[in-house]
């Protein structure tokens, strides 16, 4: 016993530098979590988006002039779906930290064998499968309905990974600051919600006054929509470079902040 002891210390880490077998038991946690309220989780958002083609198609649709050299319809469906993925990877990893504090099992997270780098690549990348799936699904749903089709695989999957990526993180910022479910509510309807209706979804940042153009430009959610929609019309309302490289540091940084407070223990540990 007393060498048993010795060999193994509490709190002496006993895997090697990643725990894979940890790393994906919490990964397939989170999915099945989404999974299992798959009506909810996957074919709501597709709904939401179907509603807003319907009516915004049926309201000004043949009215509006072709909108980047496509019609309007054709421009507007690809960005109710990267709406949907910003928004939806956002919900998923907000709500795991936030459900798990108020009902008490966050512990299972916090006394687990992981890292906090696990956890919180974990975390993310559930998040991100979530987004991925709501986008193949919505992609398979909406080219049966309007003329859309994939002209870029690259920027496609570029864009839906690291979109899902930082909005991933970023949910898990917001899950543990939240306190209750109001506060989540504020940063949903304050923060990601304006973010994802000023990027550009249902117009081009030249119909903005010039002020507006320049502060839109700073908007991360633009560069999620625009680079996701030139996947499908081979046209961008901004630069794709400057919008890959902008995502890729964003990425990088919003895991690194939610990482930092996760190791911290930001109200998680009383």
């Amino acid at each position: 016993m007393v060498e048993m002891s010795k060999k193994y210390k509490i709190g002496t880490r006993r895997f090697a530098l990643v725990n894979w077998i940890g790393l994906w038991t919490l990964y397939k946690k989170e999915v099945l979590r989404f999974l299992i309220v798959w009506a909810q989780t996957i074919f709501s958002p597709l709904i939401s988006s179907l509603l807003f083609l319907l009516v915004l198609s049926l309201a000004i649709g043949s009215d509006r002039g072709n909108v980047l050299g496509v019609s309007f319809i054709t421009f507007l469906a690809p960005g109710l779906i990267a709406m949907q993925i910003i928004q939806q990877s956002f919900s998923h990893s907000s709500s795991s930290f936030m459900i798990g504090k108020i009902q008490g099992n966050i512990v299972d997270i916090l006394y687990a064998p992981l890292s906090p780098a696990e956890v919180v690549t974990s975390v993310t990348l559930a998040a991100v499968t979530r987004s991925v799936m709501i986008a193949f699904i919505s992609i398979i749903i909406f080219s049966f309905l309007i003329d859309i089709k994939i002209v870029n695989y690259f920027t496609l999957v570029i864009f839906t990974f690291l979109s899902s990526f930082i909005l991933g993180a970023l949910g898990i910022i917001a899950g543990m600051w939240s306190e209750k479910f109001d506060h989540m509510a504020t940063v949903t309807n304050f923060i990601i919600v304006p973010l994802s209706f000023l990027s550009g979804t249902f117009y081009t940042l030249d119909r903005l006054p010039t002020a507006l153009q320049s502060i839109g430009k700073l908007n991360p959610f633009f560069y999620m929509i625009d680079g996701f929609r030139y996947s499908f019309i081979n046209q961008s309302d901004g630069s794709i470079t400057v919008g890959l490289i902008y995502l890729s540091i964003l990425s990088i940084t919003i895991w690194f902040i939610a990482y930092l407070l996760y190791k911290k223990g930001y109200k998680l540990k009383s």
